[in-house]
């Protein structure tokens, strides 16, 4: 069988799928930082700038540079107001176009999982990063139950569905993270979880929202009608409404930061 590719190419599309849960979730993410203002940022896989606009608004960055695979998400990226003075480029996270010690602090957000060799990536974050300065991620608990996806996800698995999944779940768990980290010599990690919440206004909106994923809108896309109604009804059952119809539910992060040594 030829192995599936998720591709994000779509910078509006993830946005709304999953641009506003990167941001929920980067809030926590950098009060549990707690950087300085003034440093040099750089953002891998920064996708459609969603995690990087945060860091411009709530940072005060002297630099911040974007890197990602897709231009089109690079694009979208491109036209945030917050985002003027940011740089973005196309790269590969296991080879960063930048020097060593260029930068106060490297993130990633939401793109752990994504990287065909994270060691290699994480290596990488840490070379571009000045001694004593921070290197720190945070991803979805994709074997836990807090990815997103989930509800939607666990309901096709159990129908005999096979959507696309990203190539390195297990780099998603707060033991392997952890082993990433200090196998890349950094020091002072420090792993947590973070919680967060999304309200849509009702169960239609959720659904197409969530349909503009890659991972799923093309495989129900492929789906014969009333297999789609029947996912619908069971993912439907595991999310009940409020009284005016809103769908609210949870996901889950870990998240982890580390130190070049001095």
């Amino acid at each position: 069988m030829t192995e599936q590719v998720i591709r994000f190419d779509d910078g509006a599309a993830y946005e709304q799928m999953m641009g506003v849960w990167s941001r929920l979730a980067g809030e926590v993410f950098l009060d549990w930082l707690a950087p300085p203002l003034g440093l040099r940022w750089i953002d891998i896989g920064c996708g459609n700038g969603a995690f990087t606009e945060l860091l411009a608004e709530r940072c005060a960055p002297t630099e911040i540079q974007g890197v990602d695979p897709s231009e089109g998400q690079l694009a979208f990226a491109r036209t945030r107001p917050a985002l003027r003075l940011a740089s973005f480029q196309q790269g590969d996270a296991q080879a960063l176009p930048f020097a060593d010690n260029r930068f106060d602090a490297a993130v990633m957000a939401l793109v752990l999982v994504f990287v065909p060799d994270p060691a290699a990536a994480i290596r990488e974050m840490a070379r571009v990063t000045s001694p004593g300065g921070v290197v720190a991620s945070y991803i979805w608990d994709m074997l836990g139950g807090g990815f997103p996806l989930d509800p939607i996800l666990i309901e096709m698995r159990e129908m005999g569905l096979a959507p696309p999944r990203p190539p390195r779940l297990e780099s998603s768990r707060i033991e392997a993270m952890r082993d990433l980290w200090t196998g890349a010599g950094l020091e002072s990690v420090e792993t947590r979880e973070i919680t967060v919440r999304r309200t849509f206004a009702d169960f239609e909106e959720f659904w197409a929202i969530k349909m503009t994923a890659p991972s799923l809108g093309p495989t129900v896309a492929q789906m014969p009608g009333e297999r789609v109604e029947a996912l619908k009804d069971r993912v439907r059952a595991g999310l009940p409404a409020d009284a005016e119809g809103r769908i609210t539910y949870e996901a889950r992060a870990h998240a982890i930061k580390g130190r070049v040594p001095s």
